[in-house]
């Protein structure tokens, strides 16, 4: 399939990805966008794995506060040098980290981090939940599998669609500042401030309140 401009402004509107990058892929998927995502990102990780074993320890305190105040972030992101941390696609994406945090409220950063007691819990959760749905009792952990990796997108920061495009995620967004700026860079930790947190709230006003904030973004 012959590759046109059309084709190779998609796909670096989608990736960030240089023309000749995008050019490349695109001829090697024949001309499947879709595809050529994938393989983009595929190679950002790799790309991203070879400064794994550096030190990120300069980086910036990004914040952001719903319409309202009802909604409150502050996430570390670390990278390697003091002059990324200043430049303008640092500072992007710290603020479209900490506006993720506040629209989708992850429980952690990554997978790897969460702690095996609470992935034991939900594990109990789900195979109770299973079990009283009437399924035989030896596909339970095939199906409390499935449940536990749908779940891990939801709950983990990185593995969360990006609100601002749901065809990355937090971490291959990550990936890509970082591949640009040619710098390991790493989400830390955060901490999620809402209003009421902890009291008693009715499930239709939260609902109204998270929609509203999706919306904005």
């Amino acid at each position: 399939m012959a590759i046109n401009m059309e084709m190779i402004k998609e796909l670096r509107e989608r990736t960030g990805a240089g023309v000749v990058d995008c050019k490349k892929v695109l001829g090697e998927t024949d001309g499947d966008v879709d595809k050529a995502v994938e393989e983009l990102q595929k190679r950002g990780i790799a790309k991203a794995a070879k400064k794994s074993g550096r030190i990120a320890a300069e980086g910036l305190i990004g914040n952001y506060v719903h319409a309202g105040g009802r909604i409150a972030v502050m996430v570390e992101v670390n990278c390697e040098t003091d002059f990324v941390a200043r430049g303008g696609e640092f500072k992007e994406l710290c603020e479209d980290v900490a506006m993720q945090i506040a629209a989708m409220n992850p429980a952690y950063v990554r997978a790897e981090e969460m702690p095996a007691e609470d992935l034991e819990k939900q594990r109990e959760i789900f195979s109770a939940q299973v079990l009283e749905e009437g399924k035989p009792e030896k596909i339970v952990p095939k199906i409390v599998d499935g449940k536990i990796a749908k779940w891990k997108k939801d709950v983990c920061l990185e593995d969360q669609k990006f609100v601002k495009n749901d065809e990355l995620t937090i971490g291959a967004l990550v990936t890509q500042v970082s591949a640009k700026t040619g710098e390991k860079i790493a989400i830390r930790r955060f901490v999620r401030y809402e209003v009421g947190e902890g009291l008693a709230k009715r499930e239709n006003d939260l609902a109204a309140e998270v929609a509203e904030l999706q919306q904005s973004s």
